[in-house]
């Protein structure tokens, strides 16, 4: 997972998609290897793209695919690809109707139907602005009830494999009085991660 956002770095916002993309991967039998945060910088962007994309399954990016100026994850991650942008047809019609009666599909908006040409949409039943999926990279909305939403429409799209079991056992003892038990624990039985 990148999460893409100078507002995420420089502390005043809190990510939450990183909580729920690793719920959602989980119950997909996915595992979440690793996340990095990265600024609105082009080139930060495209290496980390290229990099994670090529070493796991899946990679998905947060943040970075809407109307703004500073929305650049669209031009960053076809660059990584090496494609050019389009406006995909699809999701100029979804966006034209989602707007027709919130004041029409201004150049801001129509931002929002850019993807890296020879991308798939990812439904978006809050805002009608649709995720973008490229092969085996997935751009998703920075806002979390929107990344949820785009989420939702990955649902049992992806290869995954037995779901994650997790347990939470809560005691009073310090770690350090545990630890050894763990450890044990842990090597006894194949797959668990304590």
């Amino acid at each position: 997972l990148i999460v893409i956002g100078d507002e995420i770095l420089s502390g005043r916002t809190h990510d939450k998609n990183i909580a729920q993309v690793a719920a959602f991967l989980g119950a997909e039998g996915i595992r979440l290897a690793e996340v990095r945060v990265v600024a609105d910088k082009t080139p930060a962007i495209v290496e980390a793209v290229n990099t994670l994309r090529a070493r796991n399954d899946y990679l998905f990016t947060t943040g970075g695919i809407g109307p703004t100026h500073d929305d650049i994850t669209v031009d960053a991650v076809a660059e990584a690809l090496g494609v050019g942008v389009v406006v995909h047809p699809d999701a100029r019609a979804i966006l034209e109707g989602y707007y027709e009666t919130r004041g029409g599909l201004t150049e801001a908006r129509l931002r929002m139907a850019r993807v890296p040409q020879g991308a798939e949409l990812i439904p978006n039943r809050y805002t009608g602005a649709p995720g973008i999926r490229f092969e085996n990279v997935f751009l998703m909305a920075g806002v979390p009830q929107i990344t949820a939403g785009m989420l939702d429409g990955l649902s049992g799209t992806l290869e995954g494999g037995h779901r994650l079991l997790s347990e939470t056992v809560g005691c009073w003892v310090q770690e350090s009085e545990v630890a050894d038990l763990l450890r044990q624990t842990e090597a006894a039985f194949e797959g668990c991660q304590i």
